[in-house]
Protein backbone atom coordinates (compact mmCIF):
# COMPACT_ATOMS: atom_id res chain seq x y z
CA UNK A 1 0.00 0.00 0.00
CA UNK A 2 1.61 3.26 -1.24
CA UNK A 3 0.94 6.29 1.54
CA UNK A 4 1.66 9.86 0.39
CA UNK A 5 2.80 12.67 2.77
CA UNK A 6 1.91 15.70 2.41
CA UNK A 7 4.61 17.86 4.12
CA UNK A 8 3.05 21.13 5.75
CA UNK A 9 5.96 22.35 7.67
CA UNK A 10 9.40 21.10 7.92
CA UNK A 11 11.89 20.23 11.57
CA UNK A 12 14.30 22.72 12.47
CA UNK A 13 17.84 21.11 11.19
CA UNK A 14 18.95 20.77 14.48
CA UNK A 15 16.13 18.15 14.90
CA UNK A 16 16.29 16.52 11.20
CA UNK A 17 20.33 16.45 11.62
CA UNK A 18 19.78 13.69 14.11
CA UNK A 19 15.99 11.95 13.40
CA UNK A 20 15.57 13.22 9.62
CA UNK A 21 12.75 14.26 8.38
CA UNK A 22 9.22 14.60 9.05
CA UNK A 23 8.45 12.11 6.00
CA UNK A 24 11.44 9.91 7.48
CA UNK A 25 9.95 9.63 10.84
CA UNK A 26 6.73 8.55 9.92
CA UNK A 27 7.78 5.97 7.73
CA UNK A 28 10.08 4.81 10.24
CA UNK A 29 7.45 4.60 12.58
CA UNK A 30 5.07 3.17 10.47
CA UNK A 31 7.68 0.72 9.13
CA UNK A 32 6.70 -3.09 8.92
CA UNK A 33 3.30 -2.58 7.97
CA UNK A 34 3.95 -2.84 4.42
CA UNK A 35 3.64 0.06 3.29
CA UNK A 36 5.46 2.56 1.03
CA UNK A 37 5.99 5.97 0.86
CA UNK A 38 6.34 9.00 -1.00
CA UNK A 39 6.28 12.82 -0.15
CA UNK A 40 5.28 16.26 -1.43
CA UNK A 41 6.47 19.31 0.11
CA UNK A 42 3.11 20.70 0.24
CA UNK A 43 4.35 24.01 1.65
CA UNK A 44 6.90 24.86 -0.67
CA UNK A 45 3.94 24.21 -3.28
CA UNK A 46 3.84 20.75 -4.63
CA UNK A 47 0.73 18.90 -4.63
CA UNK A 48 -0.05 15.52 -5.80
CA UNK A 49 -1.61 15.44 -9.14
CA UNK A 50 -4.52 13.57 -7.74
CA UNK A 51 -6.06 12.06 -4.28
CA UNK A 52 -5.88 8.99 -6.34
CA UNK A 53 -2.00 8.97 -6.96
CA UNK A 54 -1.74 7.04 -3.38
CA UNK A 55 -3.57 4.50 -1.53
CA UNK A 56 -3.91 6.98 1.55
CA UNK A 57 -2.30 10.09 2.53
CA UNK A 58 -0.92 11.27 5.84
CA UNK A 59 -0.89 15.25 6.53
CA UNK A 60 2.07 16.34 8.81
CA UNK A 61 2.40 18.93 11.59
CA UNK A 62 3.45 22.66 10.80
CA UNK A 63 4.39 25.84 12.09
CA UNK A 64 1.59 27.06 10.49
CA UNK A 65 -1.90 28.22 11.54
CA UNK A 66 -4.32 26.50 9.73
CA UNK A 67 -6.23 29.83 9.78
CA UNK A 68 -3.10 31.73 8.52
CA UNK A 69 -3.22 33.13 5.13
CA UNK A 70 -0.80 31.24 2.62
CA UNK A 71 -1.25 30.14 -0.70
CA UNK A 72 -0.70 26.06 0.45
CA UNK A 73 -3.67 26.20 2.19
CA UNK A 74 -6.25 26.77 -0.11
CA UNK A 75 -5.55 23.87 -2.55
CA UNK A 76 -4.78 21.61 0.56
CA UNK A 77 -8.55 21.94 1.73
CA UNK A 78 -10.01 21.52 -1.80
CA UNK A 79 -7.68 17.87 -1.94
CA UNK A 80 -9.00 17.63 1.65
CA UNK A 81 -12.45 17.93 1.01
CA UNK A 82 -12.33 15.56 -2.88
CA UNK A 83 -10.32 13.05 -0.41
CA UNK A 84 -13.30 12.71 2.14
CA UNK A 85 -15.62 12.97 -0.78
CA UNK A 86 -13.78 9.70 -2.43
CA UNK A 87 -13.24 7.98 1.35
CA UNK A 88 -9.62 7.73 0.60
CA UNK A 89 -8.15 7.22 4.05
CA UNK A 90 -6.43 10.11 5.36
CA UNK A 91 -5.17 11.05 8.53
CA UNK A 92 -3.67 14.11 10.38
CA UNK A 93 -1.43 15.17 13.16
CA UNK A 94 -1.52 18.57 14.82
CA UNK A 95 -1.33 21.04 12.05
CA UNK A 96 -2.61 18.31 9.52
CA UNK A 97 -5.76 18.08 12.61
CA UNK A 98 -6.60 21.57 12.60
CA UNK A 99 -6.21 21.50 8.24
CA UNK A 100 -8.67 18.74 7.90
CA UNK A 101 -11.12 19.81 10.48
CA UNK A 102 -11.00 23.57 9.14
CA UNK A 103 -11.28 21.83 5.72
CA UNK A 104 -14.48 20.14 6.66
CA UNK A 105 -16.12 22.87 8.67
CA UNK A 106 -15.06 22.94 11.40
CA UNK A 107 -13.25 25.94 13.54
CA UNK A 108 -9.33 26.37 14.59
CA UNK A 109 -8.33 29.11 16.88
CA UNK A 110 -5.05 29.82 18.56
CA UNK A 111 -6.36 28.73 22.32
CA UNK A 112 -6.52 31.15 25.17
CA UNK A 113 -4.73 28.78 27.18
CA UNK A 114 -1.94 29.05 26.18
CA UNK A 115 0.28 25.84 24.86
CA UNK A 116 0.18 22.00 25.65
CA UNK A 117 4.09 21.03 25.44
CA UNK A 118 5.88 17.56 26.12
CA UNK A 119 3.48 14.87 27.56
CA UNK A 120 0.25 14.94 27.86
CA UNK A 121 -2.49 12.53 28.82
CA UNK A 122 -5.36 11.88 26.73
CA UNK A 123 -8.49 9.45 27.33
CA UNK A 124 -9.32 7.35 24.17
CA UNK A 125 -12.85 7.00 24.49
CA UNK A 126 -11.63 5.18 28.18
CA UNK A 127 -8.11 4.16 27.07
CA UNK A 128 -5.57 6.80 28.71
CA UNK A 129 -2.93 7.16 26.63
CA UNK A 130 0.51 9.05 26.78
CA UNK A 131 1.84 11.00 23.93
CA UNK A 132 4.06 14.27 22.90
CA UNK A 133 1.94 17.37 22.32
CA UNK A 134 3.33 20.53 20.86
CA UNK A 135 0.53 23.01 19.98
CA UNK A 136 -1.32 26.59 20.85
CA UNK A 137 -3.96 26.13 18.18
CA UNK A 138 -6.59 23.79 18.57
CA UNK A 139 -9.74 22.39 16.95
CA UNK A 140 -12.40 24.42 18.63
CA UNK A 141 -15.40 23.24 16.55
CA UNK A 142 -15.57 19.45 15.34
CA UNK A 143 -16.84 19.45 11.43
CA UNK A 144 -20.23 17.96 11.38
CA UNK A 145 -20.62 14.46 11.27
CA UNK A 146 -17.07 13.85 12.65
CA UNK A 147 -16.77 12.06 16.01
CA UNK A 148 -14.44 13.17 19.00
CA UNK A 149 -12.00 10.36 20.08
CA UNK A 150 -9.95 11.44 21.84
CA UNK A 151 -9.92 14.42 24.78
CA UNK A 152 -8.40 15.95 28.03
CA UNK A 153 -9.11 18.82 30.05
CA UNK A 154 -6.42 21.02 28.22
CA UNK A 155 -7.47 20.05 24.59
CA UNK A 156 -11.19 19.00 24.54
CA UNK A 157 -10.85 17.77 20.54
CA UNK A 158 -7.55 16.10 20.62
CA UNK A 159 -8.56 13.26 18.05
CA UNK A 160 -11.07 12.89 15.48
CA UNK A 161 -12.43 10.06 13.26
CA UNK A 162 -14.77 10.64 10.44
CA UNK A 163 -16.25 7.80 8.87
CA UNK A 164 -13.94 5.08 8.85
CA UNK A 165 -11.52 6.74 6.90
CA UNK A 166 -9.98 9.74 8.81
CA UNK A 167 -8.63 9.91 11.68
CA UNK A 168 -6.95 12.75 13.02
CA UNK A 169 -5.14 13.55 16.25
CA UNK A 170 -3.89 16.77 17.84
CA UNK A 171 -0.72 15.88 19.72
CA UNK A 172 2.24 14.51 18.02
CA UNK A 173 2.62 10.49 17.57
CA UNK A 174 5.86 11.07 16.19
CA UNK A 175 7.73 12.85 18.86
CA UNK A 176 9.50 10.70 21.72
CA UNK A 177 11.05 12.67 23.95
CA UNK A 178 14.62 13.17 22.44
CA UNK A 179 12.61 15.31 19.49
CA UNK A 180 10.74 17.36 22.44
CA UNK A 181 14.11 17.95 24.09
CA UNK A 182 15.64 19.14 20.82
CA UNK A 183 12.79 21.04 19.90
CA UNK A 184 12.71 23.00 22.98
CA UNK A 185 15.95 24.29 22.17
CA UNK A 186 15.39 24.91 18.54
CA UNK A 187 12.50 26.46 18.96
CA UNK A 188 10.89 27.14 22.76
CA UNK A 189 13.20 29.09 24.23
CA UNK A 190 12.23 32.49 24.02
CA UNK A 191 8.40 31.71 22.83
CA UNK A 192 7.00 29.68 25.69
CA UNK A 193 7.56 29.85 29.15
CA UNK A 194 10.71 28.02 30.88
CA UNK A 195 8.74 26.66 33.31
CA UNK A 196 6.41 24.52 30.50
CA UNK A 197 9.43 23.67 28.51
CA UNK A 198 11.55 22.78 31.55
CA UNK A 199 8.79 20.28 32.66
CA UNK A 200 8.56 18.62 29.49
CA UNK A 201 11.97 17.93 29.34
CA UNK A 202 11.98 16.18 32.54
CA UNK A 203 9.01 14.26 31.43
CA UNK A 204 8.87 10.58 31.05
CA UNK A 205 8.82 9.07 27.94
CA UNK A 206 5.70 8.27 25.77
CA UNK A 207 6.85 4.85 24.15
CA UNK A 208 3.36 3.01 24.90
CA UNK A 209 1.10 5.56 23.61
CA UNK A 210 3.28 6.27 20.38
CA UNK A 211 2.99 2.39 19.27
CA UNK A 212 -0.72 2.40 19.99
CA UNK A 213 -1.51 5.51 18.09
CA UNK A 214 0.91 4.20 15.39
CA UNK A 215 -1.26 0.72 15.49
CA UNK A 216 -4.34 2.72 14.83
CA UNK A 217 -3.20 4.70 12.21
CA UNK A 218 -1.63 1.74 10.19
CA UNK A 219 -5.13 -0.07 11.12
CA UNK A 220 -6.79 2.40 9.65
CA UNK A 221 -4.92 2.44 6.12
CA UNK A 222 -4.82 -1.08 5.88
CA UNK A 223 -8.46 -1.71 6.35
CA UNK A 224 -9.07 0.69 2.60
CA UNK A 225 -5.87 -0.98 1.20
CA UNK A 226 -6.72 -1.38 -2.15
CA UNK A 227 -7.76 -5.23 -3.15
CA UNK A 228 -4.90 -5.31 -6.12
CA UNK A 229 -1.34 -3.70 -5.60
CA UNK A 230 -1.42 0.44 -6.52
CA UNK A 231 0.14 1.24 -9.87
CA UNK A 232 1.50 4.14 -9.11
CA UNK A 233 4.79 4.50 -10.23
CA UNK A 234 7.03 5.78 -7.51
CA UNK A 235 9.22 8.69 -8.70
CA UNK A 236 9.08 10.43 -5.01
CA UNK A 237 10.28 8.95 -1.68
CA UNK A 238 10.09 9.85 1.68
CA UNK A 239 13.55 10.93 2.06
CA UNK A 240 12.42 14.69 1.14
Amino acid sequence: MHIGILETGRPPSEVSADFGTYPQIFARLLDGHGFTFSAWHVEGGEMPASVHACDGWLITGSRHGAYEDHAFIPPLEDFIRQAHGAHVPLVGVCFGHQIIAQALGGRVEKFAGGWAVGAQTYDFNGDTRRLNAWHQDQVTKAPEGARIVATNPFCAIAALRYGTHILTVQAHPEFDRAIVRRLIDARGRGVISDTLLDAAASAPDTDTGQRQTFDEIAALFRAHAPAAPSQTVQTRTAQG
